[in-house]
C-alpha cells in the first residue's frame, strides 16, 4: 500500500501565517505571439495558491518552462505566465528576474502577507535538472516552508521537486498534487468493473511497462496510434511506411498471450487510416483489415475501431485513457482521437485521462470538464501506474494515520 503523503490541509491553517512558502508548480505552458496559449496548468495550480494566500502564506511560485538546456533564454521566460497568472488571481502577481540570488532574495524579502511571487525559469540554471544539491539550497534559502503541486514533474528526480524539500520545514503536497494521487491511486485500488484503458502515442517501448501492469488490472485493455502498429506487426499484418518498432514484435506477441491467459481483451485496430505523408493535403483511404501499402503509412484508427473502442468506453464503469490513437495534430487525422474523446465524455463512469497529447486534445474539443480527472501529467501518470515510485513524492513527509 502506498504511503499516504502530508497535505496543505492537514496543518493548522495557522501554520501558513507570515511564512514564506516554496511552491514547486508546473507552469510549462505553450507560448505564443499574444502570451500563453493554454492556461490549464496555471488553472490546476490556483486552489493551492489561494489557499496559501488566503492563509497569510507569502507565496512563493517556482517553475521550469521548455528546454532552455541550462542556459538563460528570453524566449523560455515566465514573465507571460506571471501576466496570465495575475488575470486569473485577480491581484497582483510579482515576477523575479533570477530563481536564485541577490535578485530572487530581495523579491521574495519584500513580500507581504497573502502577496504571491513567482520566480524565473528554473532550468536557466543546469542545477534544476541535475538535482544539483548546492543550487537546492540557493532555493530553500528563499523560504521556510515547502509545497509540492507540480505532478507534472513529480517523477523527475530534480533540485526544485525533490533535493530542496530536505531543507524546508514542512515538505508537503499541495491541493492539486493531492487530487492526482487520489484519482489515479483509485484506478490502482478498486476501481469501479469493467475497467477499460486505452493507450496510444507513437511507440511501445515507452510505455511496456504500463501495458503489464494494466494487464493485470483491467478488463479490457484497447491499443492506438503508432503503438499498435508494433502488434500488429506481430500478428503479421503489413505496415508499409507506418512507424514500428520490428524489434520489439517478440515482446508484443508475448504481451497478447499474456494477455489471453488471463482472460484480458486486448484490441487493436481492425481498419486504419492511411495516408501517403503525414500531411493535411496527403492522399488518404482507410483499409480494413489493416493492411499498410507500401509507400503509405497508419495515421489514424479507422472509423470501424472509433466506433468499436467508443462502445468500450462508453459502456465502462471506469476508464483511463493516455495518448492519441493518430496524428492528432494534422486536422485530418484526428477523428479517431476525436470519437475516443467524445466517449470518455459521454461515459457516466469513474473517467481518468492521463495528462499530455490526449489532455491536449480533450481541451481542443472543449470537453475537459466533462471528465472526473484531467491529469497535469502524462510521464507522471504513466509511472504512478506503472507502480513507481514518484520522487516529486516520496521527498514529501509523511502522513501519520489515525488509529
Amino acid at each position: 500500500m502506498t504511503t499516504r503523503r502530508m497535505g496543505i490541509e492537514d496543518l493548522d491553517g495557522s501554520v501558513w501565517k507570515s511564512r514564506r512558502v516554496f511552491v514547486r508548480v508546473d507552469f510549462n505552458v505553450p507560448l505564443g505571439p499574444d502570451g500563453v496559449g493554454d492556461d490549464t496548468r496555471i488553472r490546476a495550480a490556483l486552489p493551492t495558491i489561494r489557499y496559501l494566500a488566503e492563509r497569510s502564506a507569502k507565496v512563493i511560485l517556482a517553475s521550469h518552462l521548455g528546454r532552455p538546456k541550462g542556459k538563460t533564454a528570453p524566449e523560455y521566460s515566465l514573465a507571460p505566465v506571471a501576466r496570465r497568472l495575475e488575470e486569473l488571481v485577480g491581484t497582483p502577481v510579482a515576477f523575479a528576474p533570477d530563481c536564485v540570488g541577490p535578485a530572487a532574495e530581495e523579491a521574495a524579502s519584500r513580500l507581504e502577507d497573502g502577496q504571491v511571487l513567482l520566480l524565473e525559469n528554473l532550468r536557466f540554471y543546469p542545477g534544476e535538472e541535475k538535482g544539483d544539491d548546492a543550487f537546492a539550497r540557493s532555493l530553500a534559502t528563499l523560504a521556510e516552508a515547502y509545497v509540492n503541486d507540480a505532478f507534472g514533474a513529480a517523477h523527475r528526480a530534480h533540485a526544485s521537486t525533490t533535493v530542496v524539500a530536505k531543507y524546508l520545514s514542512p515538505a508537503v503536497a499541495g491541493l492539486l498534487m493531492l487530487a492526482e494521487l487520489e484519482a489515479l491511486g483509485r484506478l490502482l485500488r478498486d476501481p469501479p468493473r469493467p475497467f477499460v484503458a486505452v493507450l496510444g502515442g507513437a511507440k511501445v517501448s515507452d510505455k511496456l511497462g504500463v501495458i503489464g501492469r494494466l494487464m493485470g488490472l483491467v478488463d479490457t485493455l484497447a491499443l492506438g496510434g503508432g503503438m499498435a502498429n508494433t502488434f500488429l506487426l506481430a500478428r503479421g499484418h503489413s505496415l508499409g511506411e507506418s512507424l514500428v518498432e520490428p524489434d520489439l514484435a517478440g515482446e508484443a506477441r508475448r504481451l497478447e498471450a499474456q494477455a489471453t491467459a488471463m482472460g484480458k481483451r486486448l484490441l487493436l485496430p481492425e481498419d486504419v487510416v492511411v495516408a501517403e505523408s503525414a500531411t493535411a493535403g496527403a492522399a488518404r483511404r482507410v483499409v480494413a483489415p489493416p493492411e499498410v501499402p507500401g509507400g503509405w503509412r497508419a495515421v489514424d484508427i479507422g472509423p470501424a475501431s472509433a466506433a468499436r473502442y467508443s462502445e468500450e468506453i462508453r459502456q465502462a464503469g471506469s476508464v483511463f485513457w493516455n495518448g492519441p490513437v493518430g496524428v492528432f495534430e494534422i486536422e485530418p487525422f484526428m477523428a479517431g482521437t476525436r470519437e475516443l474523446a467524445k466517449a470518455v465524455a459521454e461515459c457516466r463512469g469513474f473517467t481518468v485521462v492521463g495528462g499530455g497529447d490526449s489532455a491536449a486534445a480533450l481541451t481542443q474539443l472543449g470537453l475537459e470538464q466533462e471528465v472526473s480527472h484531467l491529469s497535469t501529467g502524462g510521464g507522471a501518470s504513466l509511472e504512478f501506474i506503472e507502480g513507481k515510485a514518484l520522487p516529486g513524492v516520496e521527498c514529501l513527509d509523511v502522513k501519520k494515520e489515525s488509529r
